[in-house]
């Protein structure tokens, strides 16, 4: 079955090819209604054109917020062309069927991914009329064809060239699907956004549907794209999520991949992160350096993170970036080549001429000095991102107390999605627990929670070993418990004797703290819970080891 396109409304915001569209709609003998900016520019190419207005019998209102939104418009679009009451009561109104609805909305998108944009410029392009008539012609698809991406304009015309100006049933049922998925990212972008200012009403109550009370600000059981009122996940998501580039391959050469950001975004998310230098980003290096700033991000101190296949082989902190590097760099020198490096700080000229005669593939830092830049410019393949993160404003906010995160980790299975909160914060030290006789020093302390924070961005099974606030041994990614302590241990070379061991999940049995033992390490810390734990809490004892219990567990898989 196939549709005879007579009667077409024309209203776009991109306007690209659409003088051709309706030039070959014309000489097929279509009629063209179209509205403001779309219609001065079919007419200026010489094309036969009516203004909606001579439809309506209204003038534009408004500034434009009213011009389609009219019975003659949308009878005309929605009349079911199988119902004999429908074409009798618009032919009583004087209302002639449209049959192609070519219409593509304003930029909102465009508009609020400008770092400046003003919340009235943002307002003005949630466009209403637009989706209004998307809608309706797609909803009476059977009749009527909805064309909403520029790209589909040729493919029209070539079928509708070869048909005597008609459309088969089944090319307007593709393109009402399209439609409505246009008009789903479009409303899911405006929603991102408007709930993205949500903290500038911090004093109001804001009830966004019955039932649903949102109290802005940070604040338990926040509500938004995936959480409902109890603080429980949505019963349905949308995602929506815009391509910033293709890339080169995936995680390896066969491997087609993209790279996308969804809107709007945060100026301190690595979506948002300047390059500096150096060539195009790989799929894997984007992992990495994700994988490395988030680490890196929660303290507020200078802290490096090294990374290599989404592992830390080092991280440390420092009086200054520089002094963080090198210890982070000296935790496994072997495995930092060809490492992600990652500063919560500003890059300074020291760091930058110890990194000199080092491979390494990405350097991201909030900021760079002039001097550290020039040290870099002769390594071509060094990619360099700048990205706009405050470290004073992020660590307050995880040191909230009633911090409740608005990320999400997502993970896609087989015909599905994983959706998680995403284990960022700072966890607080008053609810651990010292469960031996022998209590930690002062230092001891210090490292057991910096080697806590650094476990949980770590592979499970995770072991971790902290000296002096860097990281000395790293075990990653491991079967066995007693697997990741041994790596730990051997790739220390020695320098675990006096440090400390951080465990991302408990231990099952005193067999880590043995070998603990005789390396030297003197504290450990790590969730509790496993049925043995008063064996290896005694292992400790007698091993004259301190032990903590965090209540917590921190795997990542």
């Amino acid at each position: 079955m196939k549709v005879r396109i007579n009667r077409a409304l024309i209203s776009v915001s991109d306007k690209s090819g659409i003088t051709d569209l309706a030039g070959d709609l014309v000489k097929m003998g279509v009629e063209i209604i179209s509205t403001g900016g779309t219609y001065n520019k079919i007419k200026e190419a010489g094309i036969s054109i009516h203004k909606v207005d001579e439809v309506t019998g209204f003038p534009e209102m408004m500034e434009g917020r009213v011009k389609t939104l009219h019975p003659a418009v949308h009878g005309g679009i929605l009349a079911d062309r199988k119902k004999e009451s429908h074409m009798k009561e618009i032919e009583s109104a004087g209302i002639l069927p449209i049959d192609m609805v070519v219409v593509n909305l304003y930029p909102f998108k465009e508009t609020v991914s400008a770092p400046d944009v003003r919340y009235e410029d943002a307002v003005e392009n949630i466009d209403i009329g637009g989706p209004t008539m998307i809608r309706s012609a797609a909803k009476n698809h059977e009749s009527v064809a909805v064309v909403v991406d520029p790209s589909d304009y040729s493919k029209i015309l070539e079928e509708m060239q070869e048909n005597g100006a008609a459309l088969s049933t089944e090319t307007l049922y593709r393109l009402a699907v399209k439609a409505f998925q246009h008009t789903c990212e479009y409303d899911s972008v405006i929603f991102d956004y408007l709930y993205g200012r949500i903290d500038n009403y911090s004093d109001t109550e804001i009830n966004i549907r019955p039932g649903l009370k949102i109290e802005t600000g940070i604040s338990e059981g926040y509500a938004g794209r995936y959480k409902d009122d109890s603080g429980g996940f949505k019963k349905d998501i949308v995602l929506s999520f815009t391509k910033i580039q293709d890339l080169r391959y995936g995680e390896n050469p066969h491997q087609k991949a993209s790279y996308y950001s969804s809107l709007p975004s945060n100026a301190g998310s690595l979506v948002n992160a300047r390059q500096l230098q150096g060539k195009e980003l790989s799929y894997n290096n984007i992992l990495d350096t994700n994988a490395a700033f988030q680490i890196v991000k929660e303290f507020k101190e200078p802290c490096v993170a090294v990374i290599k296949h989404n592992n830390p082989c080092g991280a440390a902190m420092g009086s200054s970036v520089a002094e963080a590097y090198k210890k982070a760099y000296e935790c496994d020198p072997v495995s930092a080549f060809g490492s992600i490096v990652a500063s919560n700080m500003r890059w300074t000229a020291e760091a930058a001429e110890f990194l000199s005669d080092k491979y390494v593939e990405v350097l991201i830092a909030p900021e760079f000095d002039g001097e550290a830049l020039k040290i870099h410019s002769d390594k071509k393949n060094l990619r360099i991102l700048n990205i706009g993160f405050d470290v004073e404003s992020n660590v307050s906010r995880l040191q909230k107390k009633d911090f409740t995160t608005n990320a999400v980790d997502i993970k896609s299975v087989d015909g599905g999605i994983l959706v998680q909160e995403l284990d960022e914060g700072i966890d607080n030290r008053d609810k651990f627990r010292v469960v031996t006789r022998k209590k930690p020093t002062d230092q001891q302390w210090e490292d057991l929670i910096f080697g806590w924070q650094i476990a949980k961005n770590v592979k499970s099974n995770a072991i971790v070993l902290v000296k002096g606030m860097a990281t000395v041994g790293v075990g990653a990614g491991q079967m066995s418990r007693i697997d990741a302590a041994r790596i730990a241990i051997d790739k220390s070379s020695g320098r675990c004797n006096k440090s400390v061991l951080a465990s991302d999940a408990f231990l099952p049995f005193k067999d880590v703290v043995d070998m603990a033992a005789d390396s030297g390490i003197v504290s450990i810390i790590q969730p509790g819970g496993s049925v043995r734990d008063e064996e290896v809490i005694e292992a400790c004892n007698d091993r004259g080891i301190s032990m903590i219990f965090t209540g917590k567990r921190h795997f990542r898989h």
